[in-house]
């Protein structure tokens, strides 16, 4: 359902560049969006970093990821790229924010129609920016992340180019974790699973939190844990060229998972804690296991042959894939552009 001559702004974040070069999962997201509108005959603006790569019209203030250059101010960086918008909103017949609650403050200043994607709630302490602009216009990004009273007019889960993740026929003889480190994720169980089974494990993704990789991962690397840092496309396809299983032992409610998908379009099962949005992106038995713990994990990867590998990319390509994300929000802007035309009658 595209609807010709509108024009949409995209709002990417700037800690990365858009799509970034590894770690960023919201400026994936918003890249993707992006792409998939032009596609699709959008009118699309993306606010992002200046060396982003897209095929839509790009705009920027911010030259560099402030998370890429230590020269950069975070806080000066988000609110210059932020106001700058905002001040052009008059141009677009909708902005589309991935800003979590910074660019709220912003959309009772403008005329134009907001939706924002919320990627996830960092903080208790954010919520009072979203009760205040809880009659906004809100999509989760999985139903089990929502929270109570916000406008939400669907979930919209996040899409992937599988183009850039060929199917992996064969099963490796590694385990792999690919994503932050950090607690949240479960790396110390992934270890700890790896260790049980005898199987090697590969860790890559960025260090977010350093105390705990330095008590809680460094002591285990050896010959049958290795740590590899971050890693970009073609390392993530190298790493499940060779996986037998990734491990996604959150210990927090998973917000999405996107390396879940990245996975299993690969072809890779996903062994993931039953938390959050693991249910809604793995089916337990078919793209992979879902487990209440290490000892359940262990055991699930004794019938990980059991997981067809073409039925995991399958199962991206009906429900994860750009172009199932993209007619999705497709549908939203034109529930939004209805209720704006209510609005103004």
């Amino acid at each position: 359902m595209t609807i010709p001559h509108r024009r949409v702004a995209v709002l990417a974040p700037v800690a990365w560049r858009t799509p970034p070069r590894q770690y960023g999962a919201w400026e994936t997201v918003a890249g993707n969006i992006a792409e998939g509108l032009v596609s699709r005959g959008w009118d699309v603006t993306l606010f992002a970093t200046g060396d982003s790569v897209t095929r839509a019209h790009l705009h920027a203030v911010v030259d560099r990821g402030y998370e890429e250059d230590p020269a950069i101010d975070p806080k000066v960086a988000e609110y210059l790229h932020i106001s700058e918008a905002f001040e052009h909103a008059a141009e677009f017949d909708l902005i589309h924010s991935h800003y979590d609650f910074m660019a709220l403050s912003y959309t009772r200043l403008v005329k134009t129609p907001v939706l924002t994607t919320i990627h996830g709630f960092s903080s208790p302490r954010i919520m009072p920016v979203y009760q205040k602009y809880r009659d906004g216009y809100f999509v989760s990004i999985s139903d089990s992340d929502r929270a109570p009273g916000l406008n939400y007019l669907a979930t919209v889960y996040n899409g992937i180019d599988l183009s850039l993740y060929p199917l992996q026929e064969r099963a490796g003889d590694r385990l792999v974790f690919l994503g932050r480190i950090h607690p949240d994720k479960g790396v110390h169980l992934a270890i700890e699973v790896a260790r049980r089974s005898g199987l090697p494990l590969v860790i890559a993704g960025i260090i977010q939190d350093r105390t705990y990789f330095r008590e809680q991962v460094e002591p285990h690397l050896g010959p049958a844990v290795r740590y590899i840092g971050p890693v970009d496309v073609a390392g993530k396809n190298a790493l499940f060229a060779g996986a037998r299983a990734l491990l996604h032992l959150n210990t927090i409610p998973e917000r999405f998972g996107l390396v879940l998908v990245e996975a299993n379009a690969a072809g890779v099962p996903v062994i993931a804690m039953d938390l959050g949005s693991c249910r809604e992106v793995i089916e337990d038995g078919r793209t992979g296991f879902l487990v209440p713990g290490v000892p359940e994990a262990v055991q699930a990867l004794e019938r990980i042959g059991e997981i067809d590998r073409h039925a995991c990319r399958q199962r991206v390509q009906e429900r994860f894939s750009i172009e199932t994300m993209v007619q999705a929000y497709e549908r939203v802007y034109h529930k939004i552009f209805e209720r704006e035309a209510d609005r103004r009658s």
